[in-house]
């Protein structure tokens, strides 16, 4: 049996935690301390598959491959390697921060044809698959950065698939409300996802043998155990029988980029985020620039504060929209709209109009995706050297595609379902080779040129406005994380058919507040209690405390778990 075989009871890690109760937020959060490292991500079996390889000398870079591909076997509805990357990595030696940009390709499309094909096409089947990205993206950050062999930090995985992960109760809601989907046709996820023709039983374990396999072959031979020979040929070859595009020479070709992460100030913190092709970050990062000479009083989830925020948002999405994707000049066009003169424009529109009510003209270039409560995953790694690995990992909607590539156990993305359609000119429209657009923002935070903490989350549209509000309340209202993470939820959206605003809020929201905003004009849904988790996902932190101990906030709203390292 490998060292690495057997993951700790997934409540383990709650005899690390000092918990406290904040009677003032609806959703518990129990911080965890660690001295040496903390990991936390999206299952307890991920987390502890990133501290064991703390354990075996690793650093967080190498922790980061052991978590990424954990979550690929205990998460498979959220992420894994037929899907998207997004890592954000910064090296204490050198105090330099940088971004793996491993997010899904197109193939070799023809886009004439493609445009023939349905919005449900684009959004389930062999006709919606990009070139996964993940894969090469760990393999990259690893080969740059890590300490140990490549084989040794793919091992807790392999044993994870092999021994099967175990099925919490949030897992088997997820698997409940994609029960459709896995037995909608493909036989090899509804073989594997719904044992005996059942979903999982709460409790059980669900192994994924052929995972286990061509994780080997990864762990064996690094990225080509993937992009080329066996791996590959099954995926293409069923990408080809089932209508889609994907060739050998895809795969081939497909390379993760290293590039800069975007940045902004914010009222003596600096904050870097993911770059394009993700748009989640510039949204967000925009509204906070927008934001910073801002007066608030009361509680940010004030009708007047919500109100206040969501004027800046009808202003800034838009632009966002024109202007970011995966093209040249992305990055600065984010520059171009944090810039003095933009924030004062934006500020205008949001604020000197009647009521805030001066009206951005509003188009369809988000992809088909974009407003569904999307399977994504985040995860944050600490080592003992301060290095710190931020990540958000995606299939793109709940169990990708919902397809398994015979032979690979490998659940394969939809990415294709978020690219734009409608014009030819927009920044987001498809092409061959090229990268769809994503909200995902993994963000780490510095004060004085040190790093204080790492942010992320999953959750599709809902992404920019939940690390909006966590940031908000942690840097602006200075509360803690436990009240940053545990309030009410909330979210802004608008059809831009119908151009009717909504805050979408968790149902903790006061009554009060849900009349002031209607007052106001905004129409207000309270789709869910708090902590569910179905529409407003969980965030998870990692805070670098002055003592140099680290502390993990892993959201209940999904099955996240902070694990600490302390020997």
């Amino acid at each position: 049996m490998s060292r690495f075989s057997r993951p700790s009871c997934y409540l383990a890690f709650t005899a690390l935690a000092s918990v406290t109760l904040f009677a003032s937020v609806p959703v518990k959060v129990t911080p965890v301390t660690g001295k040496h490292g903390m990991v936390v991500a999206g299952h307890p079996q991920a987390a502890q598959a990133g501290v064991e390889i703390l354990r075996a000398g690793g650093n967080a870079v190498d922790a980061a491959v052991a978590v990424s591909l954990a979550l690929g076997v205990a998460e498979p509805y959220g992420s894994g390697l037929g899907g998207k990357l997004m890592l954000m990595y910064y090296e204490a030696s050198s105090g330099k921060t940088y971004a793996v940009d491993a997010m899904d390709a197109a193939g070799s499309l023809d886009v004439a044809s493609y445009l023939k094909t349905t919005d449900d096409q684009r959004a389930y089947g062999y006709t919606s698959v990009a070139v996964p990205g993940l894969p090469a993206g760990l393999w990259t950050a690893q080969q740059k950065w890590g300490k140990l062999k490549w084989a040794d930090t793919c091992a807790p995985a392999i044993a994870l698939a092999r021994e099967g992960f175990e099925i919490l109760p949030k897992t088997r809601d997820f698997f409940a409300e994609q029960e459709k989907k896995l037995r909608r046709g493909d036989a090899e996820i509804a073989r594997l996802y719904l044992p005996n023709g059942e979903l999982p039983v709460v409790g059980s374990k669900l192994p994924n043998p052929e995972l286990a396999a061509t994780m080997t072959l990864f762990a064996q031979k690094g990225r080509d155990g993937f992009y080329r020979g066996p791996i590959a040929g099954k995926i293409v070859a069923a990408a080809k029988q089932g209508g889609g595009v994907l060739t050998l020479d895809d795969f081939a070709g497909y390379e993760a980029r290293i590039v800069e992460p975007l940045q902004i100030e914010f009222r003596g913190y600096r904050l870097l985020a993911s770059p394009p092709p993700t748009n989640g970050a510039p949204l967000f990062l925009t509204i906070l620039k927008a934001l910073e000479a801002e007066t608030f009083t009361g509680p940010l989830r004030s009708a007047e504060n919500l109100d206040k925020i969501g004027r800046v948002w009808r202003v800034v999405q838009p632009k966002v929209q024109r202007a970011i994707a995966d093209v040249p000049d992305a990055a600065f066009n984010f520059e171009k709209l944090v810039a003095p003169d933009s924030i004062a424009e934006i500020r205008q529109a949001a604020f000197g109009a009647e009521k805030g009510a001066q009206k951005v003209a509003w188009f369809d270039d988000s992809g088909w995706s974009e407003n569904y409560a999307a399977a994504t995953t985040h995860f944050a790694v600490v080592d003992a050297q301060g290095n710190i690995v931020c990540a958000t990992q995606s299939q793109s909607l709940h169990f990708g595609a919902g397809v398994v590539a015979p032979g690979t156990g490998v659940v394969l993305n939809d990415s294709m379902s978020n690219f734009a359609v409608t014009d030819p000119k927009g920044v987001n429209y498809v092409a061959p080779g090229k990268r769809p657009r994503s909200t995902i923002a993994p963000t780490i935070a510095f004060k004085n040129g040190k790093p204080v903490f790492a942010i992320g989350i999953p959750g599709a549209g809902r992404i920019p406005t939940a690390l909006l509000q966590a940031l908000l309340d942690r840097l602006a209202f200075d509360r803690p994380f436990t009240e940053a993470i545990g309030d009410t939820r909330f979210h802004f959206e608008r059809n831009w058919r119908t151009e009717v605003e909504t805050i979408e809020a968790e149902k903790s929201l006061p009554a009060s507040e849900v009349a002031a905003l209607t007052k106001l004009g905004w129409k207000v849904s309270q789709p869910e209690a708090p902590g569910t988790g179905r529409y407003f996902g969980g965030i998870n932190v990692v805070e670098i405390n002055a003592d140099g101990t680290y502390t993990g906030y892993a959201d209940p709203r999904r099955t996240n778990a902070a694990v600490g390292y302390d020997n």
